[in-house]
């Protein structure tokens, strides 16, 4: 007696039921996700970013009994170093007393050894709008934000704890943390011709050099802008007064390092 065996798969019927109902999951899930990706490139994602950025700094100055931060600062790249369209990074500092600061009693910092720079959404960016680490004038005009040299000023600082966690305003610089000799390897903060070796993302602080000539106090509040916006008004050589003059500032607070918004 013959035994029928019964096959198994799908029919064709079958496999265009699957093919179209795949198809349709697809086509109500990708707004969802680009809904997603969107809002990582946004203002909030950039916030939610930055607020893991300070808990984790606050720890790592807690764990490690040191000053310890973030510092927001634009990459360098040689091949082309316009500023305006400079990926900004979070880095992860920490005070080291191998690194002596332009004064006694300033702190010297390096970037945190295993822990990668963050990348800032593209869309946005963040400003302290202070000019100069001596004076730190706030700029108020559309000529103290007119050139190069003032853009990457103002997208340059940090923000630091104490071993406590309490924000502290503190003068310090950001250099590279490992200068052996006359090998220069930092990853992160390196100076010039460093990089132009493939060696290091971001210009150190050096006396008469690089970012900052001398070294600069950290900050307790700071800017969020959108960089599409700020480049229009920035050609157009209004950058203060059509558009940065209307942001608000985003406040850290103190004893617990969280950020308080002012609209």
């Amino acid at each position: 007696m013959k035994v029928k065996r019964r096959q198994s798969g799908l029919t064709l019927t079958e496999m265009a039921v699957v093919v179209a109902t795949i198809a349709l999951l697809v086509g109500i899930g990708l707004p969802a996700v680009r809904a997603l990706l969107k809002s990582f490139e946004s203002e909030s994602g950039a916030k939610t970013m930055i607020s893991s950025a300070l808990a984790s700094a606050r720890a790592i100055a807690a764990k490690e009994q040191s000053y310890a931060g973030i510092r927001f600062q634009k990459a360098y790249d040689p091949s082309a170093p316009d500023p305006m369209n400079a990926s900004q990074y979070m880095v992860f500092i920490i005070h080291d007393t191998q690194i002596k600061p332009s004064v006694r009693g300033n702190l010297g910092c390096r970037a945190v050894e295993g822990l990668n720079p963050i990348k800032l959404p593209d869309s946005v960016g963040v400003m302290d709008l202070k000019l100069g680490s001596q004076t730190d004038e706030k700029v108020n005009t559309d000529g103290e934000i007119n050139d190069p040299y003032k853009l990457v000023d103002v997208t340059t600082f940090s923000i630091l704890f104490s071993p406590s966690g309490k924000l502290m305003l503190h003068t310090h610089k950001a250099q590279n943390g490992n200068n052996i000799g006359n090998i220069i390897n930092d990853s992160v903060f390196n100076t010039k011709s460093s990089i132009q070796n493939k060696i290091g993302m971001f210009l150190e602080d050096q006396d008469q050099a690089s970012i900052q000539p001398v070294d600069e106090l950290s900050r307790s509040h700071f800017f969020i802008y959108d960089r599409a916006q700020f480049k229009q008004a920035y050609n157009r050589g209004r950058a203060w007064s059509d558009y940065l003059r209307k942001l608000e500032p985003i406040y850290i607070n103190a004893y617990t390092g969280t950020m308080i918004s002012t609209d």
